[in-house]
């Protein structure tokens, strides 16, 4: 039965007054369904692997709130330590016993990492990583790839991925020509390029920065020995190796991409998973680096919400939730089980398809060359997704609204909606 959202429906009846108050009638910019067309639809509540609009349809979510639903939507043990830290009060603006404990838990489970500072997004800790650095090294220039978003601070929004990409504008009006400047891109999975660069302006390069897995652009993946060669380029002109894991940060493995792939970087950035469901963002790294920070240091950050003890209630469920319910190999057999039915779909289609996956997280691309980088995406077939996306929709499987973004997987996604996902795809393709 189809479930797409009609005219006079709830969703339709929200949006029109979202868009008399808020610009674009969304607080971020790809939930507006630019991309694909139509209106988006309001989320009501959402249960396991089910999402529910505002008319009462219901959805199998792969958007997974962009990834910080790993065990499922309102799980109930991460709702119990939500509910019982409410109870202790919201916000405290001095040290909470949680964000001590969090803290430790990251340490323990990242190499990398020997000091940690929460903060409030994703946004926030990339941010901070690059202050940090060039704190740290002296130098003003940053390196980093295109079609790897790191949120939305000035530094950053240069060829980046995610909603700026979607929306067919991947650097922002509102970013000084004199901040975009010191920020130098190139392409992924380009180590020759990374080479070149560092020859002519290494010493002046504070941060190489990066998605160890691209997951704002589609889904791409590093090739061998690109990040070991960033890594050894880093390293020999003292440049500080940034991962922003706030995408594959314990999702991939309790060690992130970073322990996936096996490069240790110098600081990584992290959100998403370790809050929850909840705003939250982290980084952390080398001590000798992060003991450049206030009060230890010269390098100001601060944050009234940072450590908020609600947040570090509901990472704390999760992640530990994740430590004993064997959650990865979980995951990564519900990942292969679909890779393995839609590789089947494909395969009798005449169809261009390159799909790509990794754990928990995969990505379909309506392509005939293979996607390396952001060039590659965006090559591939964005009209043929948009009514792809709209016969899943229809037929009551909800993915991201845009190609350059990543379908999540979480715990909740039993055998049974995998299979019933299967059956979407097929009749979806029918029609793309």
């Amino acid at each position: 039965m189809s479930v797409g959202i009609r005219s006079g429906h709830l969703s339709h009846q929200l949006f029109e007054r979202a868009l008399a108050v808020i610009p674009g009638g969304v607080n971020s910019p790809v939930r507006a369904f630019r991309a694909v067309g139509g209106e988006p639809f309001f989320a009501q509540r959402a249960d396991g692997c089910q999402i529910y609009d505002a008319d009462g349809q219901s959805y199998i979510d792969y958007v997974c709130t962009w990834g910080p639903s790993i065990l499922g939507h309102a799980d109930p043990e991460v709702i119990a330590a939500v509910v019982d830290r409410a109870r202790m009060g919201t916000s405290f603006g001095v040290p909470n016993p949680l964000e001590v404990d969090l803290a430790e838990m990251i340490c323990a489970w990242v190499p990398g990492v020997d000091l940690v500072r929460m903060c409030s997004s994703g946004t926030e800790a990339t941010m901070s990583c690059l202050r940090l650095a060039r704190g740290f090294t002296g130098r003003d220039r940053i390196l980093k790839f295109e079609g790897c978003y790191h949120g939305h601070s000035d530094a950053l929004l240069v060829k980046a991925g995610s909603g700026a990409l979607t929306l067919g504008q991947p650097d922002s009006a509102g970013v000084p020509a004199a901040v975009a400047a010191l920020t130098m891109t190139v392409p992924f999975n380009d180590l020759p390029a990374v080479e070149a660069v560092m020859k002519d302006v290494g010493h002046e390069v504070a941060a190489v920065i990066l998605e160890p897995i691209p997951a704002n652009a589609g889904l791409i993946l590093p090739e061998p020995g690109f990040l070991s060669g960033l890594r050894e380029l880093a390293t020999r002109h003292g440049a500080v190796l940034v991962f922003d894991e706030v995408m594959t940060g314990f999702r991939l493995g309790k060690a992130g991409a970073q322990g996936l792939l096996g490069v240790r970087p110098d600081l990584s950035a992290f959100g998403k998973v370790i809050g929850g469901g909840l705003p939250v963002g982290a980084f952390g790294g080398r001590h000798d680096i992060m003991s450049c920070l206030a009060p230890a240091g010269p390098v100001y950050q601060a944050g009234t919400l940072s450590g908020n003890p609600l947040a570090m209630a509901a990472g704390l469920a999760q992640l530990r939730a994740l430590d004993t319910r064997d959650a990865f190999a979980r995951l990564e057999m519900l990942g292969a089980r679909l890779e393995s039915g839609v590789r089947a779909i494909l395969r009798d289609r005449s169809l261009p398809w390159q799909w790509l996956r990794t754990g928990s997280m995969f990505c379909l691309f309506f392509s005939e060359n293979p996607v390396r980088n952001l060039a590659d995406a965006k090559r591939s077939d964005t009209k043929r997704f948009a009514r792809f996306f709209h016969a899943l929709l229809g037929e009551g499987v909800y993915v991201p609204p845009s190609q350059f973004e990543t379908c999540f997987l979480s715990l909740a996604h039993d055998e049974t909606a995998i299979d019933r996902t299967l059956e979407a795809f097929d009749r979806a393709l029918a029609v793309a």
